[in-house]
C-alpha cells in the first residue's frame, strides 16, 4: 500500500472517529440503535456489570468487540498500554487492577478521543484515589512509547483499523518487556469480504472493511516475533449485527451476497501472546 493510500484511511478513520467523540455517542448513528447502545454491547462482549458501574461518564462509547482486560489477567504494579484508547474505556478499567504502583497507558490518534479521555481522569482520580493514567496522541504504527517498557499490551477493535498492520504488530513487541503479554480484541475474518463492502467508508470506519484473514492475524504476530500465540474466534458479536439498526451495520449486511450472514465472514477474535525472554532466563 502506497503512503498516500495509508494516510488516506487513516484520516477517514480519524475524522469517523472525531465525529463519535464529539457525538457523544457510540458507533451508533441512530437514536434507535438499540442493539449497538454502550452498555448493551459491552455487556455483549464480556464486560461485568462491576466494571461499567465505576466508569468516568461517557469512557463507555459502544466501540468494543471484546474484553481485553478481561483476558490479559492484569496483576498490581504492571504497566498496560491500550492501542487506540478511545474516551479511556479499557484504561479505567485496567489503572484499578493495576492499582497504585502500576500504570495504564492510553494512545489515540484523534484529538478529539484524547481530549474525551483526559477529561475523564480528574473524576478517575476522585473515585479511585488512583494516579495511574494517562493518554498520548500517537499511531499505533509508531507508538510514542519506549522500547521494552511495558508488562502488557491491550487493544479493544483497532488494530484492525490500520493500514499497515505488520508494523502494528512490530509496534507492538518492541514496547513489550522480554516476557511481557499481549491480550488484544479484534475484528477478523473467516472469509474474504465482497469487495464494494471493502470500499465502504462506513465498513471502514466501522471497524469490518480493514479486518483481515484469522490465519493473517496470526502471521502477523507470529512475524513480530510473538510466541505462544492463541487465537480464539468469538462469533456472537457478528450474528448480534444482524439485530442492530445501525444505518452503517444495516447498510452493509444489505450488501452482502444474498443468501449469507454477517457471521459467516466476520468474528470477534481474541488474541493472546507474549514476548519470548532471553534464552536462559526465565
Amino acid at each position: 500500500m502506497s503512503k498516500e493510500r495509508a494516510e488516506a484511511i487513516r484520516e477517514k478513520v480519524r475524522k469517523g472517529y472525531g465525529k463519535i467523540a464529539e457525538r457523544g455517542g457510540s458507533c451508533c448513528r441512530s437514536s434507535t440503535c438499540s442493539g449497538s447502545k454502550p452498555t448493551l454491547l459491552a455487556r455483549t462482549v464480556g464486560y461485568s456489570e462491576e466494571e461499567l458501574s465505576v466508569l468516568p461518564a461517557g469512557a463507555n462509547m459502544g466501540l468494543s468487540c471484546g474484553n481485553p482486560t478481561a483476558l490479559a489477567g492484569l496483576k498490581p504494579g504492571e504497566v498496560v498500554l491500550d492501542l487506540g484508547s478511545g474516551g479511556g474505556f479499557d484504561v479505567f478499567i485496567a489503572g484499578r487492577k493495576v492499582g497504585k504502583r502500576g500504570r495504564a497507558i492510553g494512545v489515540d490518534m484523534t484529538p478529539e478521543m484524547l481530549s474525551k479521555a483526559r477529561g475523564n481522569i480528574a473524576p478517575y482520580t476522585e473515585q479511585t484515589g488512583l494516579e495511574n493514567v494517562e493518554f498520548r496522541l500517537g499511531e499505533i504504527e509508531h507508538l510514542p512509547v519506549a522500547d521494552g517498557s511495558v508488562d502488557v499490551v491491550i487493544s479493544n477493535c483497532v488494530i484492525n483499523l490500520s493500514p499497515d498492520k505488520a508494523q502494528a504488530w512490530q509496534e507492538v513487541a518492541r514496547v513489550l518487556k522480554p516476557g511481557g503479554r499481549v491480550a488484544i480484541s479484534d475484528l477478523a475474518l473467516l472469509r474474504p469480504l465482497p469487495a464494494r463492502i471493502v470500499k465502504m467508508v462506513e465498513a471502514l470506519v466501522g471497524c469490518i472493511a480493514g479486518a483481515v484473514l484469522v490465519k493473517e492475524t496470526e502471521r502477523l504476530a507470529r512475524a513480530a516475533g510473538l510466541v505462544n500465540i492463541v487465537l480464539t474466534a468469538k462469533p456472537d458479536y457478528a450474528a448480534g449485527m444482524e439485530n442492530w439498526n445501525d444505518p452503517v451495520y444495516r447498510k452493509i449486511i444489505r450488501t452482502l451476497p444474498r443468501g449469507t450472514r454477517a457471521a459467516e465472514f466476520i468474528t470477534s477474535l481474541s488474541v493472546a501472546a507474549s514476548k519470548p525472554r532471553p534464552k536462559g532466563r526465565r
